[in-house]
């Protein structure tokens, strides 16, 4: 919020304002109604590894996240360009495989990738695209240095989120919206809705979209439900729908009804139990036949996850050069890949300095914070990097931006990360404002709700 100089960031002078005649009483009070908010709307999450394992309320903070409408296009633009050539290298590598034979990526980082769905070979999908919802981690680093964390390009959730904090800080603080042009989030859903239509297969002039589900079991129930009911779609699992004549379709009271695009929360292994595991009970048998045929869209499409996975992340600033023939607008975190010998050693020399992941780790799990570990923690870090250094990447610790944020003590410095949500179908669509994500405990890198953390609403100023 502050420049060095101690003053305020023009697009947080508003806000300076307010927290400045805000008395701690009043922001506490304000925390409270937002918390009674939430309570009323079911958003809730588990911590893993408390001892209890009960669902608890998602930590909100009330003072929000702001971005100039300078700092967003350049932020809009790096993210569309990256969605870009990520869907041309999901092709690309489903069909001609030029960026393997261009020396840009490893072979063995996509053809013996887990996340690669050899079931997806030769599959031309509607408009190219392959990932509709991407969601984009970007952390700030100094006023002009921003990265991409990494690449979401499977079933990026948070949107809900995203879109129940905008309506709690409306309600608790409409004078701020009077007072600050703040761009909407609201309509996410219907371009959302108009996204997956755009993909619909020829011929489906109004085609029925509906959103598959595992189940209320899942973590992420909450927020299917929510989409689905924005969306006036139905929300659908497995069981409801079935193949028959070449086609999908949807069990009614009124009989079958065709389903024309599947916006699916489901991952890729249980999706079709004919095409992938066989025990799964949550996907619908022979799905991918109808899919292969061209007669149903499914979104996000399968094997996206090859794109997303943190070993070909370091690649990705490359692709943008291939495919595009574009420099990069956003960069990446600079990285260290560990199967290569020289980063091997360096990482290991330097292991408290570095952040060091698991390749397919997700969700602040299977990682060394150097920094912040013991050196007990870092002897057994490393055992398991030399049993596999190709299942590692490592990044410098970087001194992520910090926001105010409403703790226990008043208002303190709290780390931030952010994930703008990217749409693509016939256009390509960022939402002005995405998730931000906020590590609570003080000097904590780790913004997953799962491990601390706690959500912001973020504000992007129109002109």
């Amino acid at each position: 919020m502050t420049c060095s100089d101690g003053g305020a960031r023009l697009a947080y002078r508003q806000i300076s304002e307010w927290l400045k005649w805000s008395t701690l009483e009043r922001l506490r009070q304000s925390a409270t109604e937002a918390e009674v908010l939430f309570r009323r709307l079911g958003i809730t999450f588990v911590v893993y590894g408390d001892e209890d394992g009960t669902e608890r309320l998602i930590p909100f903070d009330i003072i929000p996240r702001v971005f100039s409408a300078a700092e967003w296009k350049r932020l809009s633009d790096g993210t569309i360009q990256r969605v870009r050539a990520l869907n041309m290298f999901l092709h690309d590598v489903y069909h001609g495989q030029n960026v393997i034979r261009a020396g840009i990526v490893p072979d063995d980082l996509i053809l013996a990738n887990a996340q690669y769905q050899p079931q997806m070979q030769g599959l031309d999908v509607r408009g190219g695209t392959y990932t509709h919802v991407a969601g984009i981690d970007i952390v700030r680093v100094k006023e002009d240095e921003i990265y991409v964390l990494e690449d979401n390009l499977r079933s990026p959730s948070g949107v809900a989120y995203m879109l129940e904090n905008r309506q709690v800080m409306m309600r608790l603080f409409p004078e701020l919206f009077s007072e600050m042009r703040v761009a909407p989030v609201d309509h996410y859903p219907d371009v959302l809705l108009r996204t997956l239509r755009d993909v619909a297969p020829p011929g489906a002039d109004e085609p029925t979209v509906v959103l598959l589900t595992p189940g209320a079991s899942n973590s992420a129930y909450y927020e299917h439900a929510f989409l689905a009911d924005e969306m006036g779609i139905e929300l659908v699992e497995g069981a409801d729908l079935f193949v028959a004549d070449g086609a999908v379709f949807m069990r009614t009271t009124e009989g079958p009804k065709r389903v024309d695009v599947i916006y699916r929360r489901i991952d890729d292994d249980f999706i079709d139990p004919l095409a992938f595991r066989r025990d799964s009970m949550l996907g619908v048998p022979g799905l991918l036949s109808v899919y292969r045929a061209g007669r149903v869209t499914i979104a996000n499409a399968m094997g996206t996850g090859v794109a997303d996975d943190k070993s070909v992340y370091p690649y990705v600033p490359e692709m943008v050069r291939f495919y595009l023939g574009e420099e990069p607008i956003l960069q990446n975190v600079p990285t260290y890949v560990l199967r290569n010998a020289d980063d091997l050693a360096y990482a290991l020399e330097h292991l408290d300095e570095l952040v060091v992941k698991e390749v397919h780790g997700s969700g602040g799990y299977g990682m060394l914070v150097g920094p912040a570990s013991t050196k007990a923690e870092r002897q057994a870090f490393r055992a398991k990097i030399l049993d596999n250094p190709s299942n590692y990447v490592a990044q410098p610790t970087l001194a992520l931006s910090t926001c105010p944020t409403l703790v226990e003590q008043g208002i303190a410095p709290r780390h931030v990360d952010l994930r703008p949500y990217v749409l693509s179908g016939e256009t390509i669509t960022v939402m002005p404002g995405g998730l931000t994500r906020v590590a609570l405990n003080e000097g904590s890198l780790v913004v997953n709700s799962s491990q601390g953390g706690g959500t912001k609403d973020t504000w992007v100023l129109e002109e």
